[in-house]
């Protein structure tokens, strides 16, 4: 695998408050610290982790991170430099804000740029096995323009926490990716149990696409929001810029780009299949626990948490 590749751009999603991890980033840190700005396998945070991984892919000069102004001290923290990018949103407004904000962002610059999203508070073990599907996906789409590919997790048991998708029929023009045929967000117990069984795969919302069907799903789908971050790019550069900005979030509606989006159904929504990877988003304490064990990590405050939580 190439060490980047130079037409593709990154958008790393770190808006998050992660409020369902708290009690376990509170135990680490001390304070009210969102998963991603959190050391919880190593030296580096989950941001720093995500960062240094996409790196290998996608230089930092074109990889963009999008963070909430509450966070501005963990993110000045991880972002020492001028890159990767950082835009600063007023609050969180979900992950639809999250995503469109960079396409327009990003759009401005290279109107037919690549771009691969990331969730940065996810653990990924295999990185270079995950990195090959994400470099694979960017060449399915620089070659069909007009698709979405997300990539599809091959679950290791039922999970009522994550998000689930239903592979649907092959897609000729890009080998080894299927249509989406359903989506379920943290489905009952008893369903993730079904889907399991039949073979859905979960949904990682690491996708790619070009900047412009980015731009023209969130006409489509969620006008409203990409009308207001719409409205920046005449001021952008400009020392009213961050006057549009906080006008643009003001009362902008939460909205999630899986739910609001990719569930909606967009004929152009593919999934590529990825095996052989050991992926978690790391939602919970529990969570976190059964991976650490897994992967025969044991950090210093586990047994000071384990303990806590006995």
């Amino acid at each position: 695998m190439a060490a980047t590749i130079g037409d593709a751009w990154a958008v790393v999603l770190a808006g998050g408050d992660g409020t369902r991890l708290l009690p376990l980033t509170r135990h680490l840190t001390g304070r009210e610290c969102p998963k991603q700005f959190c050391s919880m396998n190593g030296a580096r945070t989950l941001l720093g982790q995500t960062l240094a991984r996409v790196g290998q892919l996608i230089g930092p000069e074109r990889t963009v991170v999008i963070g909430a102004r509450a966070h501005t001290a963990y993110l000045a923290r991880d972002l020492p430099g001028a890159v990767p990018h950082l835009l600063l949103q007023p609050v969180n407004r979900g992950t639809g804000a999250g995503i469109l904000w960079p396409a327009h962002w990003v759009s401005r610059r290279d109107p037919d740029a690549l771009v691969a999203v990331f969730p940065s508070d996810h653990f990924i073990y295999q990185e270079r096995a995950f990195l090959a599907y994400v470099a694979r996906a960017i060449a399915i789409v620089r070659q069909q323009s007009q698709l979405v590919v997300i990539l599809g997790v091959k679950p290791d048991g039922p999970e009522e926490g994550y998000g689930w998708l239903e592979p649907g029929d092959p897609v000729p023009v890009a080998a080894g990716c299927f249509r989406v045929r359903s989506f379920s967000e943290k489905p009952t117990a008893e369903l993730s149990r079904a889907f399991f069984q039949s073979g859905f795969l979960w949904n990682s919302l690491v996708f790619v696409a070009r900047v412009s069907v980015i731009k023209a799903l969130g006409h489509r789908y969620l006008p409203e929001v990409d009308a207001r971050l719409a409205r920046i790019e005449a001021f952008a550069g400009s020392e009213h810029e961050a006057w549009a900005v906080q006008q643009a979030y003001a009362l902008m509606r939460v909205t999630n780009f899986s739910r609001d989006v990719l569930e909606r159904g967009p004929e152009s929504l593919v999934v590529l299949p990825v095996h052989g990877v050991f992926w978690s988003d790391w939602g919970t304490p529990g969570r976190v626990m059964q991976t650490l064990r897994r992967i025969g990590g044991l950090p210093p405050w586990l047994e000071t948490w384990s303990e806590r939580s006995a």
